[in-house]
């Protein structure tokens, strides 16, 4: 006689079932969305408060190089455009399914420089359904700075976040010393509303200076795509970014090491980090808050050249997204680790897409007080 298979719960005794229960689906009353349309990339993020902090329940990010042609035309292309609104139907879909009703869509410096800037945001609505805003490069630099309010030591007193984008570069320089240390994450934080805030109770901090570079990942590399050479071309995209910096006024300031603080954001930055770890694939856990030495970075862009264009096509650290840009990305930050006396750089992966999160949840008064 064929035995039985015993059914029920008891027919595995001590073993959890195969398939884990679905997590509960958040409250779409819980839901904030933000999405950033910038020069190489549309990226969105669907998140809900924790804490002081935010769960993520969706997301994406495609290359979709919207600023292809730019610099020669001064016109976003057809093709470029038709890339970014299958993108943007994807994010729509997204929005739908979670039914998110709270959500701040922009676009930034591709969409800005663009004659047809304008009539591509109608096309989109059109198209789409989704209303993306231009916004200026003031508040496209502010939301990148909340965005890393977590990662600010409370031992600094000179901050400077950087923001390398695929068109342009934001640089905010901040003092914190009229901050109290415990402070100083959640005084960060409240610049959502501004560089210059109202009168308030709290103790705030004090944006020295700030400035938008026009270049950025992309757009420089765009400016000097006919250098054949490949060390050559590295060497004159660092000078010529340099050489945009003397309107920053801190620029010429002599600054202790002890006690500043930079913290760079961006797919440069990030992927320079995860080089360094050896990492083949990308894990954000290992990369966000990461410390790294002017020494360790010099290593790892040395190596990059070394490469070659071939090679770094073909290096699992960089990936395929990422390789055309990537030199680009590193002229401009070793240009700026040259011009300031740090040598430590806190590697941040978050942006504006967090920026945006944060100032809406702030906004709202759904992020609970606390350390971060």
């Amino acid at each position: 006689m064929t035995p039985r298979r015993p059914a029920g719960r008891d027919a595995l005794p001590g073993l959890a079932p195969v398939e884990p229960p679905a997590p509960a689906r958040p409250d779409p009353a819980e839901l904030y969305a933000a999405l950033d349309l910038g020069t190489n990339s549309c990226r969105m993020l669907v998140a809900q408060p924790k804490g002081n902090q935010f769960h993520v329940v969706d997301s994406f990010s495609k290359s979709v190089q919207l600023g292809t042609g730019l610099e020669r035309s001064g016109r976003l292309s057809r093709s470029s455009m038709a890339r970014t609104v299958q993108a943007l139907k994807i994010c729509k879909r997204k929005l739908e399914k979670h039914d998110v009703g709270r959500m701040r869509l922009v676009a930034t410096e591709a969409c800005r420089r663009a004659s047809n800037g304008p009539q591509f945001m109608a096309t989109i609505r059109a198209e789409t359904g989704l209303t993306l805003e231009i916004i200026e490069p003031e508040e496209e630099a502010r939301l990148a700075v909340v965005s890393c309010a977590p990662l600010v030591s409370t031992r600094t007193e000179q901050l400077l976040v950087i923001d390398i984008g695929g068109g342009s570069t934001e640089l905010v320089w901040i003092d914190l010393t009229s901050v109290p240390r415990r402070d100083r994450p959640r005084a960060i934080m409240r610049l959502h509303t501004g560089f210059r805030p109202a009168e308030s109770p709290f103790p705030h901090v004090k944006v020295v200076d700030w400035i938008s570079v026009p270049l950025g990942v992309a757009t420089l590399r765009d400016q000097f795509i006919d250098v054949e050479d490949d060390a050559a071309r590295y060497a004159l995209m660092s000078w010529y970014f340099e050489e945009k910096l003397t309107d920053f006024s801190p620029y010429e300031l002599i600054q202790q090491k002890e006690g500043f603080q930079i913290i760079g954001t961006s797919g440069t930055v990030t992927t320079v980090a995860a080089s360094h770890l050896g990492l083949k694939r990308y894990d954000r856990n290992k990369v966000d808050g990461l410390r790294m030495t002017s020494d360790q970075i010099d290593r790892v862009i040395r190596e990059y050249l070394a490469l070659g264009p071939v090679g770094r096509r073909t290096d699992p650290r960089i990936g395929r997204d990422r390789h055309a840009l990537i030199m680009s990305g590193a002229a401009i930050l070793q240009a700026l680790l040259r011009v300031w006396p740090t040598d430590r750089l806190s590697v941040a992966d978050r942006g504006l897409r967090e920026g945006l999160l944060y100032a809406q949840m702030s906004r709202d008064g759904v992020l609970e007080d606390g350390a971060y």
